[in-house]
């Protein structure tokens, strides 16, 4: 199974920002709650029916995206 399978893209949904498939859970949000010290498990708990493969597809869909991106320098 790949994120793909638990992504989804759909400019009818959030405006097209990438979802947990069947969700509004917002990957972006999930990847900055991680960044700020949450954890898969509270996670879990303020998303009702959230999984850790849920989870492992946000954090794998941000590594390929990044992939993908050029960034500037920082200083």
């Amino acid at each position: 199974m790949t994120y793909r399978d638990r992504i989804e893209i759909n400019p009818l949904i959030c405006s097209g920002k990438p979802v947990i498939k069947g969700t509004r859970i917002i990957v972006s949000g999930l990847i900055s709650q991680l960044a700020t010290g949450e954890t898969a498990a509270s996670l879990k708990k303020g998303y009702p029916g959230l999984t850790d493969e849920d989870i492992n597809a946000a954090l794998q869909f941000a590594a390929d995206t990044l992939d993908n991106v050029e960034v500037e320098e920082l200083k």
